[in-house]
């Protein structure tokens, strides 16, 4: 396998997750109060994916530019290798931001709610500012947070507003579960870069706590995930479906607590399908 498709399958581990689990839990919110709408769940799936997309690529090109994947412990880097140029790679997590925006846009249209083109704009600059710029906020410890807003708070409820042009109480209980999957996922892929950021000079929240608090708020937010995914159940009996992925999530926390280095890798592809699985279950459990 060379290098770009290790690069792809790395990238396929860490979007299809983050990208589907969201826009499933917010259009089952969505059937929830009976706006389901296919088509708009479409577009949100594909606006998820091109900025998903779009983030990795942005990554690979300030991370490579920056040097900071010169001594990666994770999957291979495009720039950081230099098998793919720095400029191709900036022109592709652009052009996979005006994806985005175009799909954004007519998401938009379609639901007559233009604030939401507000919305829009921070999320793709969000999605570059995280470790492109001069000043990162991914590079300040801030990550997470931004994982929790775009990818959950975002995502969930700007799913289900767009179909139902409303929110719930569930749906928002939806959208703190993805959100702390989210920033587990995160956590496990800094926590296994800890030594080589700090050597890159690159300030995440897994570098600044440390790594024994590193391994604990993975695993705290993993919980959290499950406790909020549940909640929803007083009055969505159906939702008790994502108890089908605690046996996985207890397993893989269990390994959060010793793995280090590369399995790390095993760790956060796990997490990734653990809020694949959750997603999809509590999306099936509101629509039923």
């Amino acid at each position: 396998m060379n290098t770009t498709q290790l690069w792809i399958e790395g990238a396929r581990l860490r979007t299809l997750p983050a990208a589907i689990a969201p826009v499933a839990a917010g259009t089952g919110a969505a059937a929830a109060l009976g706006g389901f709408n296919l088509g708009r769940a479409l577009l949100a799936l594909g606006v998820a994916l091109a900025l998903q997309v779009g983030v990795n690529f942005a990554n690979d090109y300030s991370d490579g530019i920056r040097g900071t994947d010169d001594a990666r412990v994770g999957p291979v880097r495009l720039v950081g290798s230099g098998h793919i140029s720095a400029r191709a790679v900036k022109f592709a997590a652009f052009a996979c931001f005006g994806i985005a925006a175009i799909l954004g846009l007519i998401l938009v249209i379609l639901a007559r709610q233009w604030w939401l083109l507000g919305a829009g704009v921070l999320a793709i600059l969000a999605a570059w500012g995280y470790t492109g710029g001069k000043n990162p906020y991914g590079y300040r410890g801030l990550g997470e947070v931004g994982v929790f807003v775009f990818f959950g708070l975002f995502a969930v409820l700007g799913t289900t507003y767009t179909q139902a042009g409303a929110i719930s109480w569930e749906a928002a209980s939806a959208a703190l579960a993805i959100g702390l999957l989210a920033c587990a996922i995160l956590m496990a892929n800094n926590l296994r870069d800890i030594a080589t950021d700090v050597t890159a000079g690159k300030r995440t929240l897994a570098v600044r706590v440390g790594e024994a608090w590193a391994r604990r708020l993975c695993i705290y937010w993993v919980a959290g995930g499950f406790f909020f995914a549940m909640l929803p159940a007083v009055n969505h009996l159906w939702v008790l479906l994502v108890v089908l992925v605690v046996f996985p999530a207890v397993f893989t926390t269990q390994k959060v607590r010793t793995a280090s280095g590369r399995d790390l890798i095993a760790v956060l592809r796990n997490i990734g399908l653990i809020e694949l699985a959750l997603g999809l279950l509590l999306g099936l459990g509101l629509a039923l």
